[in-house]
């Protein structure tokens, strides 16, 4: 890597994690959301100008900070210029009232006295909108990622991922939302959403809905910094940690998911001597303390899953029975298709195909899992395992068919062509 390509990365990395904080302390002086997110991605254009060519200042924060409030106080003068010609009215108040607030102290260098991280988060995740439109602002507002950067991870124009995030500020101006913490009585179901969105980031990072990719690390390693920023204010709230856990033992085996030209390996394939064994340990001992705290949730559940995964030297070593009834604790704790699913491969590994493969037929009545690629891909691998080769090379072909993702359609038909 080059020198200007080290310091764009640095300017890159340092912004990103500055950004949120500068938005959150505007949002929480002016009220306007979409104002002042618009002021804090002007300031960040210039930074990526100015500082390449003048270098980085001493402190970053305090000059993001500056910029994007005198933005805002233009914005501000601005409207009130306009609604001065508009509105007769208007003219009828005092003039000095007509001016904006000074600047906010907290952007003269100084770091502000709080992280705002969280509530930002919970603004962004408001229940007016769609679970599509939180993940976008999200990684818009916290997340410091360009619409450009947004659209290009889910595939989508930039021409419509632009509205959608338009559209996302205007419904939570409309929805009267306020830059404060919700109550106690909204706040359970809040922060769930919260962690809800965090953990669709990442598994779009980890495993990509579609296109040539199996992965996008950009995204999961976002997915996981937003959820430390998180932890750090709430580092006895178990699911948090557990989330976070989840994702530092998932994304542990990224090195050795995919072959030198992007193929998919799978979980038994893997080289294991290649996964991240810094992240598996501080993901291990998340879990460990988590758990031990009192009530367990499902993300800590589902880290202590991926906990027994990934302590297994050889896929051979892994403790399926133990797995199996970590997923019956996961069912009944949080009832989920997909859940299900991952439990029948567990049962199959302890009970045998016969029992993995009885599970699954009640999933094919579900609505949510009937046409879905995972469960024709499960059904296919557990017939393998039976057996029975025709109906297996039927359902990897179908599952090859319904999946989006590239890599996973080529390792699925590889699977199908192999079968005799």
């Amino acid at each position: 890597m080059t020198e200007p390509d080290r310091v764009g990365r640095r300017i890159e990395d340092l912004t990103r994690e500055i950004a949120p904080r500068v938005l959150a302390a505007l949002v929480r002086r002016y009220g306007h959301f979409d104002e002042c997110e618009d002021a804090v991605q002007e300031a960040l254009l210039a930074a990526a100008v100015q500082w390449p060519e003048q270098g980085v200042p001493d402190n970053p924060y305090g000059w993001l900070s500056t910029v994007a409030t005198r933005r805002m106080v233009d914005q501000i003068r601005g409207e009130a210029a306009r609604r001065r010609r508009e509105q007769v009215d208007f003219a009828r108040r005092p003039a000095d009232e007509q001016v904006a607030p000074p600047v906010d102290p907290r952007c003269d260098g100084e770091r502000p006295d709080r992280d705002d991280t969280l509530t930002l988060l919970f603004l962004c995740c408001h229940p007016a909108l769609t679970a599509a439109s939180q993940v976008a602002l999200t990684l818009r507002a916290v997340g410091g990622l360009t619409t450009e950067q947004i659209a290009s991870a889910f595939l989508v124009p930039d021409a419509t991922m632009g509205p959608r995030i338009s559209r996302a500020k205007q419904r939570i101006k409309a929805a009267g939302a306020t830059f404060d913490p919700p109550d106690r009585a909204e706040w359970a179901d809040r922060i769930r959403v919260v962690l809800h969105v965090l953990y669709l980031i990442f598994n779009e990072g980890y495993t990509t809905s579609s296109g040539p990719v199996l992965q996008r690390a950009d995204l999961a390693a976002e997915a996981i910094r937003l959820t430390r920023a998180v932890h750090r204010q709430l580092p006895e709230d178990g699911e948090v940690a557990g989330l976070l856990a989840l994702m530092l033992l998932t994304d542990a085996r990224r090195p050795a998911r995919t072959t030198a030209d992007g193929a998919l390996v799978p979980l038994a394939e893997q080289d294991r001597g290649r996964w991240h064994r810094p992240a598996i340990v501080e993901g291990v001992g998340l879990v460990e303390a988590a758990m031990s705290r009192g009530a367990v949730g499902p993300y800590q559940l589902q880290a202590a899953i991926a906990a027994v995964h990934v302590e297994a030297a050889r896929a051979q070593d892994t403790d399926w029975p133990q797995i199996a009834v970590l997923y019956q604790i996961l069912e009944r704790v949080s009832p989920n298709p997909m859940v299900t699913l991952n439990r029948a491969i567990a049962v199959a590994m302890t009970d045998g195909p016969a029992a993995g493969l009885e599970l699954l037929r009640a999933l094919g009545e579900d609505r949510r899992m009937a046409e879905h690629y995972r469960l024709a891909a499960v059904r296919a691998h557990l017939l393998e395992m039976a057996g029975d080769t025709s109906a297996a090379r039927d359902a990897y072909e179908l599952a090859a068919r319904r999946t989006a993702s590239l890599p996973e359609q080529r390792y699925l038909a590889a699977r199908a062509a192999r079968l005799p």
